[in-house]
């Protein structure tokens, strides 16, 4: 009947053989790369963010702190008034454990006024920090409170809250007066609203990346002592990253974001960054390089087990960086 008898037609390949596709049946699928990181990071986010209580525990000490130099200086109990935090806090770059409470305090100009009257002899912003050091210690007597350089420290059981006397200088321009006390003592002028707006806009520009890099690299200077100040830090991830060429992805290229910082932190030592509003230079000396070195060393294995998806030493050497709020397992 012109078929081909059943033998011929068992024998005879398979019809898409004739298309080229019974090749590719057989081909074997490569798994895709980097299945961990994306998940990986963003567990290690969740575990820096602060707890609701200790959010709330550290509003509390806040509040308590304004209330009572509201009452000293002001002549009423706002909790809010004459006050603005500043900082990590204020600049929402805080990671858990807290660290601190930082706050400006806003005192009248009569107290300003008030000091001045005294001699030259006087270190009159030694003599500001301490009163303002009294007025607290009427309320918390039994905690630890002392004046040092431009802040008062008030030491509580879960924070220490660092409150600086301030005298508003222009409010045009969001700046304040605050203490100086070395030597003979002094004022010096200060724009700390500038850092916050700085981190805001530097934040939106890149993605959202710069506050997630920034608390990251806190966690790395806890976890490895390394001795550079959190506020260079800042200033640092901004630069990075408005020069980093994926500085518009996110999670998924988290990995290669901290191995690339580390590589341009190393050739930053001995250079300088400024500081937003008061454009003060900042100099970077180069004790924290061989962490940084380190750090970058590290990361370097770690991006490769991220692309082998080899969770367990990927999330090893990660660890190594930043402790145990990376996690190993995914």
């Amino acid at each position: 009947m012109g078929f081909g008898s059943l033998a011929q037609l068992m024998a005879a390949p398979p019809q898409n053989a004739l298309y080229g596709l019974s090749s590719l049946a057989v081909k074997p699928v490569e798994a895709p790369s980097w299945l961990y990181v994306t998940k990986r990071f963003q567990t290690f986010q969740d575990n820096l963010s602060l707890t609701a209580n200790q959010v709330e525990d550290g509003q509390t000490k806040y509040k308590g702190v304004v209330s009572c130099l509201n009452a000293a200086y002001w002549g009423h109990n706002s909790e809010t008034q004459n006050a603005f935090f500043i900082g990590s806090c204020a600049k929402d770059t805080r990671i858990r454990p807290p660290r601190d409470v930082d706050l400006y305090f806003v005192l009248p100009l009569a107290v300003y006024q008030r000091f001045e009257a005294y001699g030259s002899s006087v270190n009159k912003q030694s003599a500001l920090l301490q009163e303002v050091k009294s007025k607290l210690l009427a309320t918390y007597g039994s905690s630890s409170i002392k004046g040092d350089g431009p802040v008062v420290l008030a030491d509580f059981t879960s924070y220490n809250v660092e409150i600086v006397p301030a005298f508003l200088y222009d409010a045009n321009d969001h700046s304040y007066y605050v203490c100086d006390t070395k030597n003979s003592g002094r004022y010096i002028t200060t724009k700390p609203l500038h850092e916050v707006h700085a981190i805001q806009a530097a934040d939106a520009r890149n993605n959202y990346n710069v506050r997630r890099l920034i608390r990251m690299l806190k966690c790395w200077q806890a976890s490895c002592s390394v001795p550079i100040k959190s506020f260079y830090l800042e200033l640092l991830a901004i630069d990075f990253l408005d020069q980093w060429q994926y500085k518009n992805q996110s999670y998924f290229f988290y990995d290669w974001m901290c191995r690339d910082f580390f590589a341009w932190l190393i050739t930053k030592a001995h250079s300088f960054v400024m500081a937003p509003g008061t454009w003060e230079i900042l100099w970077i000396s180069d004790a924290w390089k061989s962490r940084a070195e380190s750090a970058y060393g590290r990361a370097l294995k770690a991006c490769d087990y991220e692309r082998a998806n080899d969770m367990y030493n990927a999330g090893d050497e990660w660890q190594k960086i930043f402790g145990t709020d990376i996690p190993k397992f995914v």
